[in-house]
């Protein structure tokens, strides 16, 4: 479980495989090691939660099975990469953005990035199977950062950066064209889902013992 709050950054040190074997990340990020990394621990990097099969004082390698790579496009890192870092939240920690999981949804394109204020207005473009989960003023996890929904119709979405995350994040250097990870407000993604079984229902007339109990409430 992670917050979307970026703690670290890192930098792709290595990368072999490709979309259909999975891929083999190494990740330099001494500052997240020295906060404490060890073995099976679970890292998101740009958003998504990967497992630690090995680290150093430098550097931490991570097994990407093809799942994850079709859903975050992985393959397409190179070394030198700037990387999103942020250790699992434990008992205790505060909840500063938004519950994350690190099970990136898609893969998307950045459509603008134009200056706003003191920061930027960016604006995604927006899968049509995650448009029931983005709505003005919910979360969203853009590259692993906590966000909130500036805007979104059928296209996209908006966000406004401030200067912090411009900052500390990859959403500072990317840009149009560039691709983030996406992930959805799991609270959105379960709301949803009572919400379609509910749908489904059978529409036939209640029983007695249903309209007794709804009548005692």
């Amino acid at each position: 479980m992670f917050s979307g709050l970026i703690a670290f950054d890192g930098r792709v040190a290595s990368v072999e495989g490709d979309r259909s074997r999975g891929v083999t990340l190494v990740v330099e990020s001494p500052a997240a090691l020295a906060d404490g990394v060890a073995l099976g621990d679970s890292v998101a990097v740009n958003g998504a939660c990967l497992t630690v099969v090995s680290a150093d004082a430098r550097t931490m390698r991570f097994d990407v099975v093809p799942e994850t790579v079709d859903r975050t496009g992985f393959d397409r890192l190179r070394a030198g990469d700037r990387l999103n870092i942020e250790l699992s939240l434990r008992v205790g920690d505060r909840l500063g953005g938004h519950l994350v999981y690190g099970h990136v949804d898609a893969n998307a394109s950045i459509l603008s990035k134009e200056p706003e204020g003191q920061g930027f207005r960016l604006r995604v473009s927006l899968p049509d199977a995650l448009l029931p989960f983005v709505v003005e003023k919910g979360y969203i996890a853009v590259d692993g950062v906590s966000l909130t929904v500036a805007s979104a119709d059928h296209e996209g979405f908006t966000v406004a950066l401030i200067p912090e995350t411009t900052r500390r994040t990859t959403l500072g250097t990317k840009g149009p064209g560039d691709r983030v990870n996406l992930e959805v407000d799991p609270v959105a993604r379960y709301a949803h889902g009572a919400a379609a079984q509910y749908a489904h229902r059978d529409a036939s007339a209640p029983t007695a013992e249903e309209v007794a109990w709804a009548y005692e409430i």
